[in-house]
C-alpha cells in the first residue's frame, strides 16, 4: 500500500508544480501586457497632443494671406488621416503599428514642409503665438520619441519573456503572442543630402 501512495504523491506534486508555474506565468504575461497597454496609451496621448496643436498652428499661419494654401490643406488632410487611424492595444501587430506609423509620418512630413515654408515669411516667424506653437510642437515631438522608446522597451521585455522556456509553452496554451515594435521609417538610414 505504501508503494502505491508514492507514485500518486509524485504525480500530485508534479501536477501542483506545473499548475503553479502555469498560473504564475499567466499572471506574469497579463502584467506585462498591461504595461504595454499603458505605454501604448502614452504613445497615443503624445500623438493626440500633437494633433491638437495643429489646428492652432494652421489658424495662426492662415492669418498671413499670401501663405500657400496647398501647404495648409496638406497639413489638415494629413492630420485628419493620422487622427482617424485608431489602433487598439490588443491589436499591436507589426503590420498595424507600421500602418499607424505611416499615417503619423505623413503628418510629420507635412508639418516639416509647413515649417520650411514659413521661412519665407519673416513677419510670421516673429509672431509670438507662432513661436510658442512651434516650441510646443518641438517639445511634443520629443515626448513622442520618449513614449515610443518606452513602448519598445516594454515590448522587448514582454517578447523576450514570451520566447523563453518554459514560458513559451504556457504562452501558447493561453494564447499570448509577440507584440510589434515601432521601427524606423524606410530610408531613414540614409542621411539626407544638403545642397547650398
Amino acid at each position: 500500500m505504501k508503494k502505491a501512495i508514492i507514485p500518486i504523491l509524485i504525480i500530485l506534486v508534479v501536477g501542483i508544480f506545473i499548475y503553479s508555474q502555469s498560473v504564475g506565468t499567466y499572471n506574469q504575461f497579463v502584467q506585462a501586457e498591461e504595461t504595454i497597454n499603458g505605454q501604448w496609451a502614452e504613445v497615443e496621448t503624445q500623438y493626440q497632443r500633437r494633433a491638437d496643436l495643429i489646428p492652432n498652428l494652421v489658424n495662426t499661419v492662415k492669418g498671413y494671406a499670401e501663405f500657400e494654401q496647398e501647404t495648409l490643406t496638406e497639413v489638415v488632410n494629413a492630420r485628419a488621416k493620422a487622427t482617424s487611424m485608431n489602433l487598439n492595444a490588443e491589436n499591436l501587430t507589426p503590420e498595424n503599428i507600421a500602418a499607424f506609423e505611416q499615417a503619423q509620418q505623413q503628418l510629420s512630413g507635412s508639418l516639416s514642409r509647413l515649417l520650411v515654408t514659413v521661412e519665407k515669411y519673416p513677419e510670421l516667424k516673429a509672431n509670438q503665438g507662432f513661436l510658442d506653437l512651434q516650441a510646443q510642437l518641438e517639445g511634443t515631438e520629443n515626448r513622442i520619441a520618449v513614449a515610443r522608446r518606452n513602448f519598445n522597451q516594454s515590448v522587448m521585455a514582454y517578447n523576450a519573456n514570451l520566447r523563453t522556456f518554459p514560458n513559451n509553452l504556457f504562452a501558447g496554451w493561453y494564447g499570448f503572442e509577440t507584440k510589434g515594435y515601432f521601427e524606423s521609417t524606410p530610408g531613414s538610414e540614409t542621411a539626407p543630402s544638403v545642397q547650398f
